[in-house]
């Protein structure tokens, strides 16, 4: 099955620098499970206050200069957590990112925390 991007998803990637989004394009079309755009480009307010919330533990996020994804793994058209979801999404990101020839960094990689949906260029 392919899937593709909602206008939506397209819409919150703006201002997101041009690799990433088109690694995102690119994998939606090779992923083995659906997903969407959650978050692209994030103000400084909005990074404090997820700071603030514990869901990031950094203020000095990528998310502030376009260089970072979050991305909702979906079945049934609904939000999933489900870890291995968010694997398979990285399957994608990595493919899409490895035929680009543009390097990311998968948050479910870092060592000290586990953040599936986030995806960096670095």
């Amino acid at each position: 099955m392919t899937f593709s991007l909602s206008q939506k998803s397209i819409d919150t990637m703006n201002g997101v620098k041009d690799p990433l989004v088109n690694i995102v394009k690119r994998a939606i079309q090779i992923s083995e499970i659906d997903f969407k755009v959650l978050e692209g480009v994030r103000t400084l307010e909005r990074q404090k206050e997820l700071y603030a919330r514990k869901v990031t533990q950094t203020l000095n996020s990528k998310h502030l200069t376009g260089d970072a994804v979050d991305l909702g793994a979906l079945k049934d058209g609904q939000i999933t957590w489900d870890k291995q979801s968010y694997v398979t999404v990285a399957k994608a990101m990595k493919q899409a990112a490895k035929e680009l020839q543009v390097n990311i960094r998968w948050g479910g990689d870092f060592k000290t925390f586990f953040d599936g949906p986030h995806f960096e260029l670095i």
